[in-house]
């Protein structure tokens, strides 16, 4: 079995170094249009095995024949790709995975299921932190109860050591950390699909020490198609991130006065757009090394034979310093590997594009993190 993984920036190296621990797989190549890139992934990764290939991913047709290589194919690149990617993985007859992170390009690739079908291919995108594990533990949810009343989920990727004034770190792309903030989130209420806007809906929700009490807040993209696959079966869903308190008052300040806009203003006879120097301003002021910790609280609550019964997951992952891998390349990065894995096992035989929510089978997938020491615990409390 032969895995191609596209992009190695964070996430890309996280799955990179996680397949390369599998016996499943008999290469690895990681994929980047930057040879510096390639050349620091080899020296980051320096304790594995793996081979490299320069290539630019926006000339799909240079890449074809590593997708005709390859019987996996995960894209760890911005979202804006995997449209293009999904149509030549099943041209080519090549299982795909991405981590996915707009609904508009995740609803194209859905429209090719039955092309992928007929070609008997996998397609699988949203299968990272959020969407993608909080996705596999919606699931577990719908399984283990017969009605589902509710299910909040909360995820975030924070510092372990907040500096003022934002009290992040950069986890992720700055651009997709604004387009979170910026773009409404969907959620279901009572059977509907609702859009509410982002940076909206505070609340505290409390972790153990050191963390204590920390806030939430609407950010979008986190529930993907949870709201569609479910709208039959869940009445209330709704996903939140988790910051630092007072963070999203001070970030939605920034936004408010337009600095998250890509429309170009005039400032001293030059065009610029807002969100650049929203950007620029935050790589000189937010940190983007040391340890992190990634916080997931995903509470359900419904009917079980008659019992009332509230199911609450909680994980606390931080950074792996053995590794140098951060929480948030873990808990987004090891997911996509297993997934890759389940399908090269034929654990996921179903051919077609799906949603993790759909496919991947919840215990062994949550067995598959224990593994790696990505602890998620389980409670469950019954009311009669």
């Amino acid at each position: 079995m032969n895995v191609v993984v596209l992009g190695a920036g964070m996430m890309g190296r996280a799955i990179t170094y996680d397949l390369s621990q599998l016996k499943t797989f008999d290469q690895v190549t990681l994929v980047d249009k930057s040879t510096q890139m390639l050349q620091d992934s080899l020296s980051f990764l320096s304790t594995i095995s793996f081979e490299t290939a320069q290539r630019d991913v926006s000339k799909i047709e240079s890449i074809k024949d590593l997708f005709l290589k390859a019987d996996i194919v995960i894209s760890a690149i911005p979202y804006t790709y995997n449209y293009d990617l999904t149509q030549l993985a099943i041209k080519t007859k090549t299982h795909f995975i991405d981590l996915g992170g707009n609904n508009d390009i995740v609803n194209k690739q859905r429209s090719l299921h039955e092309q992928a079908k007929k070609q008997e291919v996998t397609i699988i995108p949203d299968s990272g932190l959020a969407p993608g594990l909080v996705s596999v533990i919606t699931r577990d949810i719908v399984d283990s109860l017969s009605e589902v009343e509710a299910v909040q989920l909360r995820v975030g990727g924070l510092p372990l050591h907040p500096q003022p004034p934002l009290d992040y770190q950069i986890v992720f792309s700055l651009n997709g950390l604004i387009n979170e903030y910026i773009e409404d989130t969907l959620i279901l209420e009572n059977g509907s699909i609702l859009s509410k806007p982002s940076m909206t809906g505070l609340e505290s929700i409390k972790f153990p020490a050191p963390f204590s009490e920390m806030e939430a807040f609407y950010t979008s993209g986190g529930c993907s198609t949870l709201p569609y696959t479910y709208k039959e079966k869940i009445k209330h869903l709704d996903y939140k991130t988790i910051r630092y308190p007072g963070h999203c008052n001070r970030f939605k300040t920034l936004l408010d006065i337009g600095l998250g806009s890509i429309k170009p203003i005039e400032v001293q006879g030059q065009l610029v757009m807002p969100r650049d120097i929203l950007i620029e301003l935050l790589n000189r002021s937010l940190p983007s090394v040391g340890p992190d910790v990634v916080l997931l609280k995903v509470i359900g609550n419904g009917i079980r034979k008659d019992t009332r019964t509230t199911v609450e997951y909680t994980m606390i992952d931080t950074y792996d310093e053995k590794n140098d891998l951060s929480a948030m390349m873990r808990t987004t990065g090891f997911p996509v590997s297993i997934t890759a894995d389940f399908i090269a096992q034929g654990i996921i035989r179903d051919h077609g594009v799906f949603c993790p929510e759909e496919i991947i089978p919840p215990t062994q997938f949550f067995k598959e993190l224990g593994k790696r020491d990505i602890i998620i615990k389980k409670t469950e409390v019954e009311k009669p």
